[in-house]
């Protein structure tokens, strides 16, 4: 009988230690979940926040911290801000630390656990886009940014090289006006051959170059400052000729992207763009061997 009584003893022994196990095994299953949790989600407010701001590292500094404070304050991650790595022209990258309260820690003796994440994205260069307009630049000629150019949209050559009049979608003034208006709504990327457009588009250019001087962008003279939806943006692809007669380009290559913003109206007697060549990230994305003339993919890389 006193044998049972110790063996019965012993089971409830037992069974109250495996009692404990099994409940520490489900808290740290329960902390475990909840860690990946907050984890993921401090990271997608990072990715967020890195995504979002690499769009100012064409401006400065202020402009891209800014975006960063205001992308992590709505997903309710501003205080959890560590860092912030800012390169202009380059890349951002945004530490956030968090501390996070555990349910069974406290049996362990530890009520609090921080977690860490890193997000960085940095500006490449434009190597497939849709939207491009129904111009392009030589990849020759040096950009000087946000200085001046009158670009001919004629089949004559001007002091700053060939600025190429293409036929995305086929020839025809047309279909150049849809595409100078609304931006050609197909694929175009480095490596690809584009016929160029040898009719008289001068009425049209003038014409939808009229219309996009509506909207004011919020632009002054000398200022960097442009709103990101601004209709006198034109992306146009940057290309290398490809097939030429005597007088004239027939096909070119394309080898990158730029961003020319529109400044003036078209004078009557003449056929030239007045813009300036701005540097912008965009909707693009990167493609090996694009030639950096001012238009930005954005890439996450961590």
């Amino acid at each position: 009988m006193k044998l049972i009584k110790q063996e019965e003893g012993a089971s409830l022994v037992l069974v109250g230690v495996a009692f404990m196990g099994i409940m520490m095994m489900a808290g740290l299953v329960l902390d475990g979940g909840a860690l990946f949790m907050e984890k993921r989600n401090l990271q997608k407010a990072a990715n967020a926040a890195v995504l979002s701001s690499a769009q100012e590292l064409t401006m400065d500094q202020a402009s891209v911290q800014e975006i960063v404070d205001d992308v992590l304050q709505k997903h309710g991650e501003l205080t959890s801000l560590e860092n912030t790595q800012i390169q202009i022209d380059n890349r951002v990258d945004v530490y956030l630390t968090k501390n996070v309260k555990l349910s069974f820690g406290s049996l362990f003796g530890k009520d609090t656990t921080e977690v860490k994440v890193h997000a960085a994205a940095e500006l490449t260069s434009m190597g497939k886009a849709v939207g491009a307009a129904p111009l392009g630049i030589d990849d020759r000629v040096e950009l000087d940014y946000y200085t001046e150019y009158k670009l001919k949209v004629d089949q004559t050559e001007n002091e700053y090289g060939y600025f190429g009049v293409l036929a995305l979608g086929g020839p025809g003034a047309a279909t150049y006006e849809d595409n100078l208006r609304d931006g050609y709504q197909d694929q175009i990327e480095v490596g690809m051959v584009l016929d160029t457009e040898t009719g008289n588009v001068a009425g049209k250019t003038r014409s939808v170059i009229s219309e996009k001087l509506l909207d004011g962008c919020g632009y002054e003279a000398g200022s960097k400052q442009i709103d990101r939806d601004c209709d006198r943006i034109l992306l146009v692809p940057v290309y290398t000729p490809h097939t030429q007669t005597t007088n004239q380009l027939k096909s070119v290559e394309v080898t990158g992207f730029a961003y020319f913003f529109i400044t003036e109206p078209i004078d009557p007697k003449d056929t030239s763009i007045t813009g300036i060549f701005i540097k912008r990230a965009g909707k693009g994305v990167y493609e090996s061997g694009a030639y950096d003339k001012g238009a930005y993919a954005i890439r996450l890389t961590r």
